[in-house]
């Protein structure tokens, strides 16, 4: 791997204890959700509801994609989300993951980021991003 190349992990814990650059806040449409975080940046990104019937896979990409823009727009180096959408929204975590990996793969471009992490609540969703990943590379 170059040294331009940005790396992607998943991790299992708490997105609000996680010492990165920037981190994405899931939130409903009132930008609510999220609490004091210790990263310089918080971007809010307002996932699609699948109950809702947003169901367009190219919404919950745009999520990914509008938040990576505004994390290098920061110069963030670093930045972690977390599955939006998935759990309470209706996304299934292993299609969450598939289009989170492919929106970060084709939006980061070499030089502009060194990190992004995944920061998952469970081991199974944590599963889906690990495969997502590994079959992305």
């Amino acid at each position: 791997m170059s040294n331009d190349e940005t790396v992607l992990e998943a991790v299992e814990g708490d997105i609000t204890t996680e010492v990165v650059d920037a981190i994405v806040n899931a939130a409903n449409g009132s930008l609510l959700g999220g609490g004091d975080l210790p990263a310089q940046w918080v971007i809010h990104t307002v996932g699609p509801n699948r109950h809702a019937g947003q169901t367009d896979p190219a919404l919950l990409a745009s999520c990914f994609e509008a938040s990576l823009r505004e994390a290098v727009r920061v110069s963030a180096r670093s930045v972690a989300f977390p599955a939006v959408s998935a759990g309470v929204y209706g996304w299934d975590a292993a299609e969450v993951a598939r289009i989170a990996v492919a929106a970060v793969r084709g939006s980061t471009h070499p030089g502009e980021l060194d990190l992004v992490r995944f920061v998952l609540s469970s081991s199974k969703t944590l599963e889906a991003f690990a495969v997502a990943i590994e079959k992305s590379s």
